[in-house]
């Protein structure tokens, strides 16, 4: 690990601070390495690593600290940043995001201790411009995008639930399991009858739906003799 000032501040990619700061800070460390005599170590995982060191030392070289003005500018940078968010302000805004989808801003704001929603709001806003810039963007986004595939894949199977099951006055009783070759051995119709009409019932993307609908069974007089499915559970 290369030397740092020991006094410089801690910034990082996601509290979003002008560009131009970044710029400094490495101007600071590149003139803090001169002062040391730091000699850039030869990197053998390079394919170009002579050249790559000699490029390096050589910015260190000829480093010139940070003058009167460069100081006073990176003094007011400073304060231009999401300062009063941490990692785990950010790792929390990035798993509601996943939960919720970029556009449930109403809920992921909910899912951000400790922030207002008009903060969570200006957050976002900036991170949709800007996320480009973090470290970890592709995994980020990976994550993100996994879980609005999530959702979307409830909203089709809620569709085709919706769809289904209107189509019947009494689906309790009338409803129809087209099985093809795919029928298991382990529920009977009238179980995968009952398991579908009720998830439909309580909501099929509701938290904890699968703890109600095994309550549900345990309640229904319809399976009281039914040792197999009364001890299914929820997971």
């Amino acid at each position: 690990q290369a030397p740092r000032p020991p006094k410089q501040p801690n910034v990082q990619d996601f509290q979003f601070f002008p560009p131009r700061l970044f710029e400094l800070l490495e101007k600071e460390i590149l003139y803090y390495r001169k002062t040391i005599g730091y000699k850039v170590p030869r990197n053998p995982d390079l394919p170009n690593a002579a050249q790559a060191q000699k490029e390096e030392q050589l910015k260190i070289d000829e480093a010139e600290p940070l003058n009167d003005e460069e100081l006073e500018e990176k003094e007011k940078l400073l304060t231009q940043g999401f300062t009063n968010w941490n990692k785990r302000d950010f790792n929390q805004f990035i798993k509601a995001n996943e939960k919720w989808g970029r556009d449930d801003i109403e809920n992921i704001a909910r899912e951000v201790e400790g922030k207002t929603p008009e903060e969570v709001i200006e957050y976002s806003a900036v991170f949709w411009e800007r996320c480009n810039e973090l470290q970890d963007i592709e995994k980020i986004m990976a994550q993100i995008e996994r879980g609005e595939a999530r959702i979307q894949r409830r909203i089709s199977i809620k569709k085709a639930l919706d769809t289904k099951i209107g189509r019947y006055k009494a689906p309790f009783h009338q409803l129809r399991i087209s099985y093809g070759t795919n029928k298991g051995k382990n529920y009977t119709e009238e179980e995968d009858r009952f398991l579908i009409c009720m998830l439909h019932k309580l909501g099929f993307d509701k938290e904890n739906v699968y703890d109600e609908l095994r309550q549900c069974i345990r309640n229904s007089p319809q399976f009281r003799f039914d040792w197999f499915l009364k001890s299914r559970t929820a997971m």
